[in-house]
């Protein structure tokens, strides 16, 4: 078996990729009859093995490897497509194929008896492979092409449930928005190529493919002022990419609609794979950004995080509760890498992947009992309402159990992997504030209030779902009562609650410095070293978060709440700000009311200038027929009826008559007698 795996990293990163790939191709060829998953669960299996020992580790504690071969010619430049694995890139292509293989597993009890259960697997192998391909990339071009593939990959699992109007338009706003940072992303490319030459992130960054001050990196890009226009422009194209891959504030709009797919697959997209390929850019291109840029990045991180904490704080539906939450965690990456310390955000989005990943699972778990319960019962229900739900815990123990693990982990509880990776960028984040002074300590005093709202909602989540008494407890039955999930869905969960530990990440339970991925990526940061911080931070957090919960419980327990329901504030949470509509009225009647003004103008100004100036010229034109028949033909006519008449007069003297003659003679003789005579 190890001489079978002695292959080399760049081999084995390469079938990485191509086995998802494969797998879309045979499950294509098989149409309806590919309804078991086992070829994309066979595929997905060997790409993680694949990755862990003959990529990840190998690379982790040893040298980069690249690889690439000519692509295309245009006059004397070449272009390449290859494999570039460093640290940064072989930890994110082997954290999708650890998240992607529990979803895998998931998706056959919990996607099984579907109608299109054949197209299901089809999109989520094609989906794997593009978001691989999209990690271990060469070149931004490269990069570009996996980056459009996972969107379009994205829009089909949306749309799965293509019958779904809702499913439909969930899509087609998620394909949309997209469009908007793609192109961003493509000006980016454009800037980059035409300042510096190449799109290579070898010959940009050097042999690691991320640090600047690499002396193997291409000296033209090292000798560019960081403040030029060029650069800043490049940089914020780039982040606006990322803003909506990512789904940062105001592009974040597509993500919460997007829950209309299978929650497995909400649970890929939000964990591991699509949202987080917009932090992953960032990180890959961070030595491009200047300190505008960064502040920019850091401030839309920090609005996104704030806003996404309190749209989700007036939820109902559990899966828009979890889509807000991911909104606002992403907030946290990114000012992770606005304050030029990306390996937390790199941390985060590890720790992120599992207990969200996790929090989606449990959650379709829910979800699917409810709705078997709802058959059952013959009832008419939301089974997604949180409303509908309460005191699940004594039907579904072991759900709970793990749904508590990720929300303690999102709420950053310590012993957790949440913890660390949250206390990472927050800290970081007071250290970077207190260099620059001034404004920048709203950054880090907006986080720890985050954090707070962060476990206040997630918390509410815990006590609506399984704690109180259920909802629907009169209706339920030995026929027809809510049970634990099917075992295939329960052991990806505790699988995930495992991972959503603090031993995955380090041994030091309390100290972020000291997991491998902030070890491993060695980052030098600008700003010094705050000892309290790494005190006082995360004992504040921790017991900030403590009594969000017992608020909690009071609250929703206890059955305290002291607001109304029809509460404005509520509605605005709950609305989402209202984004939706304001984008409604700005964007989509905007465009209408445009549309037709521009209808308008071209049917009455346009149209009617030409219709004017098509009759002026048809009056034109038939004043210029009758100036032709009558005065321009009827000279021509009357010079060709003169001459015919006298050439006819002519023809009647030439007659061969004598007499004709003489008579003729005889009239020009007396018309010269008449003119002498009158002369």
């Amino acid at each position: 078996m190890l001489e079978l795996l002695n292959i080399s990293p760049i081999t084995a990163s390469l079938l990485v990729v191509l086995l998802p790939f494969v797998a879309f191709l045979i499950q294509a060829a098989f149409g309806r009859r590919s309804i078991s998953g086992n070829i994309g669960l066979i595929a997905i299996i060997l790409s993680t093995i694949l990755s862990a020992i003959c990529v990840f580790f190998v690379v982790w504690n040893g040298e980069n490897a690249t690889q690439r071969i000519t692509w295309f010619t245009i006059g004397t430049k070449s272009f390449s497509v290859g494999i570039l694995l460093n640290k940064l890139t072989v930890s994110m292509q082997l954290l999708v194929c650890i998240i992607a293989l529990p979803v895998h597993f998931y998706s056959r009890a919990y996607m099984k008896g579907d109608d299109g259960l054949h197209r299901y697997w089809m999109y989520l192998s094609l989906f794997c492979f593009a978001m691989l391909g999209l990690t271990v990339s060469i070149n931004l071009l490269q990069l570009y092409i996996f980056w459009e593939l996972v969107g379009f990959a994205s829009y089909l699992l949306i749309g799965f449930w293509f019958t779904r109007d809702a499913a439909v338009q969930a899509n087609k706003k998620a394909f949309l928005i997209n469009r908007i940072g793609d192109l961003g992303f493509l000006i980016g490319i454009a800037l980059v190529y035409a300042q510096v030459g190449t799109l290579d992130l070898v010959e940009l960054f050097g042999k690691s493919g991320w640090f600047l001050n690499d002396t193997t990196a291409n000296i033209t890009l090292q000798e560019i002022n960081k403040d030029s226009a060029w650069l800043t422009f490049a940089g914020l194209a780039f982040f606006l990419g990322a803003m909506a891959k990512s789904a940062q504030f105001p592009l974040h709009v597509w993500l919460p609609d997007a829950m209309e797919g299978p929650t497995s697959v909400s649970s890929l997209i939000h964990a591991a794979t699509m949202v987080a390929a917009g932090v992953f850019l960032l990180c890959t291109v961070f030595p491009l950004f200047n300190e505008t840029v960064l502040l920019v990045i850091a401030i839309v991180g920090t609005i996104t995080a704030f806003s996404a904490a309190i749209f989700a704080l007036g939820q109902y539906d559990i899966k828009k509760i979890l889509a807000f939450s991911t909104i606002s965690q992403l907030g946290f990456m990114m000012v992770g890498v606005g304050i030029g310390a990306w390996d937390t955000a790199m941390l985060h989005l590890a720790t992120h992947a599992f207990f969200k990943c996790l929090l989606f699972l449990c959650a379709g778990a829910v979800i699917h009992e409810m709705s078997h319960f709802k058959t059952h019962a013959r009832l008419d229900f939301d089974p997604q309402d949180l409303r509908n739900m309460g005191g699940l815990r004594h039907y579904m123990p072991k759900t709970f159990v793990c749904m508590v693990i990720g929300a303690l982990a999102l709420s950053g509880f310590p012993l957790t992997s949440g913890y660390l990776s949250k206390d990472s960028i927050v800290v970081s984040a007071f250290e970077w504030a207190s260099l620059h002074g001034n404004f920048y300590l709203a950054i880090p005093v907006t986080l720890i209030v985050v954090s707070l709202m962060t476990a206040f909602y997630i918390g509410r989540l815990i006590f609506k779902t399984f704690f109180g008494s259920f909802s629907f407890k009169q209706h339920t039955s030995t026929a027809h009562s809510l049970h634990e999930a099917p075992g295939m869905m329960i052991w990806p969960m505790l699988f995930l609650a495992a991972c959503s530990l603090f031993p995955i990440f380090g041994l030091q339970p309390l100290t972020y410095q000291q997991t491998w991925l902030i070890q491993g990526f060695q980052v030098v940061l600008s700003y010094p070293v705050i000892h309290t911080a790494h005190l006082f931070i995360p004992v504040g957090l921790t017991i900030g978060a403590i009594l969000a919960w017992v608020l909690g419980w009071q609250w929703y327990v206890k059955q305290k709440y002291p607001l109304h329901a029809n509460n404005r504030w509520v509605r605005f949470s709950n609305r989402q700000g209202y984004l939706n509509e304001v984008n409604d009225v700005l964007f989509v009647k905007g465009t209408q009311r445009l549309s037709a003004a521009l209808y308008a103008f071209d049917r009455y100004v346009v149209d009617g200038a030409t219709k004017l100036v098509t009759w002026t010229m048809q009056q034109v034109a038939v004043v210029a027929y009758w100036f032709d028949k009558n005065i321009v033909d009827g000279i021509v006519n009357f010079s060709a009826n003169t001459t015919y008449y006298i050439g006819h007069l002519a023809r009647h003297v030439q007659n061969g008559q004598l007499q004709g003659y003489l008579g003729f003679a005889l009239t020009v003789v007396i018309l010269g007698i008449l003119y002498l005579i009158i002369k």
